[in-house]
Order: C-alpha cells, then sequence, then structure tokens
C-alpha cells in the first residue's frame, strides 16, 4: 500500500476523477509493479479488503482468475465502486472463470444497473466468440425495447453487445443498425479523430469496412 501511495500522481488522478475513478496512479506504472510481483492469490485477497481502488486495479492483475467462487465474484462486482475497477475485474478475472456462464446470466437479470451492464459485457462476448445458443434476435428485441431508457453504464454495455452484433452476424446487421439509427443513443458522443464513434451504426459499418478492407 505504501508503494501505491508512492506511485500517486495528481495529474493522473485529475484525468481519472473524470471518468469516474478514485485513484492517481499511472497504469503503466501499476503494470509493472504487477509484472515484478507476479501471481500471489493470496495478496491479491489481502489487498482486495483494503477498498482502494488503485489496490483493486493491482489485485486483477496479480490474482489466479480461475482461483474464485461464483459467490466471490458476485460480492466482488458488487464491491466494485468505480468503472475501472468495474471493467478489468469482467474482463480480466470474470470472463476467464468457469462460473462466467452463470455469472452472466445472473447478471443480466439483476436489478442493480451496474451488475446488469456487466451481464451485458459477458453477452457481448459470447456474441464475438461463442454465440451457440444466444438468441440474438430475443437480445435485438431487450435492446429495441430498453436500451434508449437505461442508466450510463448498462446503457453503454447494450450498446456494445447491439453493435457487435451487427458486426459479427450478417443476418442481423441491417436490424441492429436500423435500431441504432431510430434510438440515436451515443450518436453524439463526443469522438477525438482517428477513433471509431462509439455510436452503433458508425461502428458496425467502420468494423465491417475494415474486416473487407
Amino acid at each position: 500500500m505504501a508503494e501505491l501511495a508512492g506511485l500517486e500522481d495528481p495529474k493522473a488522478r485529475a484525468v481519472n476523477e473524470k471518468h469516474g475513478d478514485d485513484h492517481g496512479v499511472n497504469l503503466g506504472k501499476l503494470r509493472a509493479l504487477a509484472k515484478r510481483l507476479k501471481t500471489q492469490q493470496e495478496l491479491a485477497c489481502r489487498l482486495w479488503e483494503t477498498d482502494d481502488s488503485a489496490a483493486r486495479l493491482l489485485v486483477i492483475l496479480i490474482c489466479r482468475p480461475k482461483a474464485f467462487g461464483r459467490a466471490e465474484l458476485d460480492t466482488m462486482l458488487r464491491e466494485a465502486r468505480t468503472p475501472k475497477v468495474h471493467d478489468w475485474l469482467v474482463n480480466y478475472v470474470v470472463k476467464k472463470n468457469p462460473h462466467a456462464e452463470e455469472l452472466r446470466l445472473a447478471w443480466s437479470a439483476d436489478p442493480d444497473p451496474v451488475v446488469a451492464g456487466a451481464g451485458w459485457a459477458l453477452t457481448t462476448e459470447r456474441v464475438a466468440k461463442n454465440p451457440e445458443g444466444l438468441d440474438l434476435p430475443g437480445l435485438l428485441d431487450t435492446i429495441e425495447a430498453d436500451m434508449k431508457d437505461a442508466p450510463g453504464r448498462l446503457q453503454w454495455a447494450m450498446n456494445h453487445c447491439l453493435a457487435q452484433i451487427g458486426i459479427e452476424h450478417t443476418e442481423h446487421r441491417t436490424r441492429a443498425i436500423d435500431i441504432g439509427e431510430r434510438l440515436e443513443v451515443l450518436k453524439d458522443y463526443p469522438t477525438p479523430p482517428g477513433c471509431t464513434s462509439p455510436f452503433a451504426p458508425a461502428w458496425i459499418n467502420e468494423m465491417v469496412r475494415r474486416q473487407h478492407g
């Protein structure tokens, strides 16, 4: 914890706080620390209990993703207060855990929109890598009905799923683009030059163009 405190950078904290994150550690330096520590599950579990965001990001880099039980991951997700910890936990730990599919189903139906967003993130992963058994038309029905009025992080996750369906599944592409155009979610999101807009129709068309480039 003392070493993490020594990595604190006021400029990094100012940038992070704009995104809802409450730490000031440069992520490159955090990754270097994790590389030095290597995998340490016991230390990871102790660091998680500190409730410190930088420590929890370090946890995610040094833990063994497959070592956590389903209930542990559910508790950890609900304790992950900030966007970066939440996103890293889902992407670097939950996706590699044998309970990922059970958690996807449970979280997708959770009344907490942040938890539901994690369920949608896991669904997006399946859309891209393992779509067998998914009801893609049903997912599009839910997105069409609920995405427009969904809270921020849940809306973002549903939008990503919409785009992924359009990118990966030709037979659903026209409908995905149509839903995006009608709902206009993230249409005016500020996008830096050279970056792809998160507006689903633009995102789908750009990624398809690259695939066939």
